[in-house]
């Protein structure tokens, strides 16, 4: 499908310049009646404003696969209208409109997974431009292989002697273009003759040896003296390792960088289902106990393994239950906030503002299942993920375990949004990201 036709790059031009987008039941956009809105369960079109005006069906398949099933125009547009309740609204909302289309037999809109639903308004916003469940776009490909062949050829055009003009830069870039294919070699070990008529019109470039030789030799032994102080023997070691290992200098110099611990902050609330003395058995564990709060820890550490961060080695989380001594470097390494919905938690925070806290820092409630989250929590919108577990009964009373078992689940549900949420701010095997 052509960029200018596909739907989900019309919805992001639409919501970055505001253009109107209208459901409605007639692919005309010419007559009066194609601007008239109809509910989303009554309409069959969907209708762009800018940067083109285009009607698209409402039940039109989209590049955002979810389950491995390409998931129409419907249950995205409806996605983005109720990005800001929370889950519980959201997937009432998603029934009623189902039952809204059965009864006018359209079809059902798709209820997307919370970690799908956050990864595709983030695209949508414009605040990421890559998602694990959005397709390339058909030439994309195609599209960058040409870009790179017009770099190559470029380049061989700058490259190459003053006689051959802008017209040989053009041709070689044809030629390139038409030569980046899996077949571009004639035989086994032969260079296809095009590549190699334009090989011929590059100018040779010499590395650092042959830039260093120069005109005439040049002179290093002042080197020696500069290299003396962290050359020097020390009495207590005899080799070149004993010198490495007695020499602060160097040791610092080959210390190899490394990343640093991501923060996650708990609430310090004492309503709250989650604090230091229950975080770590929760997390790692992934089984439920009532917190201790005769406890006085300040700081503790969990371990997880990020598959899609760093498959290898597990990492390092530090759980505070406030920034009081953080520096104002360490925000960058926070992905994830526990709240109880309390507005005072954020008094010393970077962001008080809970508004603009949830746009840079992924957000986590803890409640008991059956029960509605706080008001506050749900005015916080999509950017807040909102989980229960059962009910604690103590372990003396028969079948109380029977339950924990969901613990588990709520865990991995955790895990799975705080991974999402620090590969969207650039987190990597071997970097964090420098600001969020």
């Amino acid at each position: 499908m052509a960029a200018n036709e596909d739907p989900l790059l019309l919805l992001r031009q639409s919501i970055a310049s505001t253009g109107a987008i209208i459901p409605t039941t007639t692919a005309d956009t010419t007559s009066a009646s194609a601007a008239t809105e109809v509910p989303l369960s009554q309409a069959t079109h969907l209708q762009f404003t800018h940067p083109t005006r285009v009607a698209i069906a409402i039940d039109a398949p989209t590049r955002f696969v979810s389950n491995d099933r390409p998931v129409d125009l419907r249950s995205i547009y409806f996605a983005w209208l109720n990005r800001e309740i929370a889950i519980p609204e959201y997937n009432a909302a998603a029934a009623q409109l189902n039952d809204e289309l059965a009864g006018a037999g359209a079809g059902v809109v798709h209820n997307l997974a919370f970690v799908e639903r956050l990864d595709l308004i983030t695209w949508l916003e414009g605040a990421s431009e890559e998602s694990e469940y959005i397709k390339p776009l058909t030439g994309d490909k195609d599209a960058s292989a040409v870009a790179g062949a017009g770099g190559a050829a470029a380049s061989a055009g700058a490259s190459a002697t003053a006689g051959s003009g802008t017209a040989a830069a053009s041709s070689r870039s044809k030629t390139v273009t038409a030569t980046l294919v899996p077949s571009s070699r004639s035989g086994r070990g032969t260079l296809d003759p095009r590549l190699e008529q334009i090989y011929s019109g590059e100018r040779g470039m010499g590395d650092r040896n042959t830039v260093l030789r120069g005109i005439k030799p040049t002179d290093f032994s002042h080197v020696r003296k500069l290299a003396a102080p962290f050359m020097s023997r020390k009495p207590t070691g005899t080799g070149t390792t004993a010198n490495i290992a007695n020499n602060p200098a160097l040791a610092i110099n080959q210390k190899p960088a490394r990343r640093p611990d991501p923060i996650i902050l708990l609430s310090p609330s004492a309503s709250a289902l989650l604090r230091m003395s229950n975080a770590k058995s929760f997390l790692e564990g992934g089984r439920y106990s009532p917190p201790d709060h005769s406890s006085t820890a300040s700081m503790l550490h969990v371990s997880r393994l990020m598959k899609d961060i760093d498959p290898n080695r597990p990492m390092r989380f530090i759980l505070v239950e406030g920034p009081e001594q953080f520096k104002p470097e360490y925000w960058n390494r926070v992905v994830a906030v526990f709240t109880t919905g309390q507005a005072w938690q954020f008094k010393n925070y970077r962001w008080s503002n809970p508004t603009e806290l949830f746009k840079h820092v992924l957000g986590v409630y803890l409640g008991w299942r059956g029960e509605q989250p706080p008001e506050s929590i749900r005015a916080f919108g999509h950017r807040v993920l909102a989980c229960q577990v059962e009910h604690w009964r103590d372990a003396g009373i028969p079948g109380s375990e029977n339950s924990r078992w969901r613990d588990r689940e709520v865990v991995e549900q955790i895990w799975q949004a705080i991974e999402v949420n620090m590969r969207t701010k650039g987190w990597r095997k071997d970097a964090a990201p420098t600001s969020i």
